[in-house]
């Protein structure tokens, strides 16, 4: 899929959404708040990042722009919540009680953690490694980690340190399940 980028129009409605939330959120918590710095240049396949301290909310322009509707509707709200739950609360769990407490009460959503979005086009490539129980993927920085010595993982499921599969290996795996 071509990624289009993102539009002055589609920038304009976020920042009106943020505003919206926050205007929400003053009236229902009888409080006033200030309004973060609002910036596109979140890489990766994180949707939204609040950064509590600085005030300021970062977004994935790849991914607003492919999925623009459920980040008016979703990511816009659970990184505001990270924000005024700072202000509120001062340092707390990421997606403790209180955030969950503003995600319900403030915003009339569930809590959710993590996005489901299709991350296809922003996914770094992969390399796969081998354990007891099948094929792991790991990711290009976990991946160099291995290669440089400075780092070994192990199966989730069946706890056996991960090998790079080299291409014959593959080949080889490819071949036994035709």
């Amino acid at each position: 899929m071509a990624v289009t980028a993102l539009t002055s129009t589609q920038q304009q409605q976020v920042l009106a959404k943020i505003e919206a939330d926050y205007q929400v959120a003053e009236l229902a918590l009888a409080k006033s708040f200030p309004r973060p710095k609002v910036e596109f240049t979140l890489r990766g396949k994180a949707a939204g990042m609040a950064h509590l301290q600085l005030n300021k909310l970062r977004f994935n322009p790849v991914l607003l722009t492919e999925n623009f509707d459920t980040f008016i509707e979703h990511v816009i709200p659970h990184e505001i919540s990270h924000l005024l739950c700072f202000r509120l609360f001062g340092k707390v769990k990421p997606h403790g009680r209180e955030w969950q407490h503003i995600m319900y009460n403030v915003f009339k959503q569930a809590p959710k953690t993590t996005h489901q979005l299709d991350i296809s086009s922003v996914q770094g490539k992969q390399f796969d490694y081998q354990c007891e129980c099948g094929v792991v993927t790991l990711s290009i920085r976990r991946h160099n980690k291995v290669i440089r010595g400075e780092m070994q993982y192990r199966c989730r499921r069946c706890g056996h340190t991960l090998q790079a599969v080299t291409n014959h290996q593959a080949m080889i795996s490819a071949a036994k399940i035709d």
